[in-house]
């Protein structure tokens, strides 16, 4: 059975949604504590990552998010676990970050990864524009395929909830340069848009100001994704903004799990 490894520290909030989506599509979940992956417990709950087929970094203020968002989780992850997460990465194993754990994929190098892991940030998600805390449903198309979106139709348009007060996506004084990068590659996966599923363009429907609307990236190779919005908290449709008036049973956010199972069977 496909085992998926959801990683957590102090203040990552989002991990039981995690799990509960997961065990939903038939992924055997397990939540583990960073911890446990660096041997800082007793021999009996120490985790192998290589054990997992996917490693999930869910939503939340890991470390309060003090200096930046994700920056500690980030820095944590960097000087105890790099040399088994670059393996993990190289068989081709999936890595999906939520929110925060997208945060934190960019604070390690991982995302966007034009030439591998780098070294310092490429980018960053930062202060909302407006600068306040959004918690709503928004939509989001999507964009390209990835080897973990490859079981969402093209274009698709889903309604998925955000939670977040730092999610601008920005190259800062790159912005052109990466960009351009980002679209050569086929690496934006998810954009914000409006219902119908035109470009966003501006608030509300862009709830942050991300620059070309993204609302989630991959590595070129696709299989790492980072996302802001939260897929794991739209399983089923009563969870759904709009339940009342459609009676939808499944939610949105099924489908991005379901995807997800998908190719981890093919690992």
């Amino acid at each position: 059975m496909v085992k998926a490894c959801i990683l957590l520290i102090e203040g990552t909030n989002c991990e039981e949604e995690t799990k509960r989506a997961l065990d939903r599509v038939g992924i055997e979940a397990e939540q583990v504590h960073l911890k446990q992956l660096t041997g800082n417990v007793s021999k009996d709950r120490q985790r192998d990552l290589l054990d997992y087929q996917i490693l999930m970094l869910p939503g939340g203020w890991s470390s309060g998010d003090y200096v930046r968002a994700g920056a500690i989780f980030a820095a944590r992850i960097k000087s105890r676990l790099m040399p088994p997460l670059r393996e993990f990465m190289d068989m081709g194993n999936l890595i999906v970050g939520i929110c925060n754990g997208f945060q934190v994929l960019t604070e390690l190098g991982i995302l966007p990864g034009f030439d591998g892991i780098s070294e310092q940030p490429e980018a960053a998600l930062t202060t909302n524009k407006p600068a306040r805390f959004q918690c709503r449903p928004v939509y989001i198309r999507h964009e390209n395929k990835c080897r973990i979106t490859n079981g969402i139709e093209k274009d698709r348009v889903l309604q998925i909830p955000i939670a977040h007060a730092e999610g601008r996506f920005t190259f800062g004084e790159k912005n052109e340069e990466f960009l351009q990068r980002l679209i050569d590659n086929k690496q934006i996966i998810f954009r914000y848009c409006r219902e119908n599923g035109e470009d966003a363009g501006e608030f509300p429907w862009n709830p942050n100001g991300s620059l070309y609307d993204i609302a989630g990236i991959s590595n070129p190779e696709g299989n790492v994704l980072g996302m802001m919005p939260h897929p794991e908290r739209v399983i089923d449709g009563i969870q759904e903004a709009d339940w009342t008036r459609t009676g939808r049973e499944e939610g949105d956010g099924r489908i991005f799990f379901e995807s997800i199972k998908e190719h981890a069977n093919k690992i």
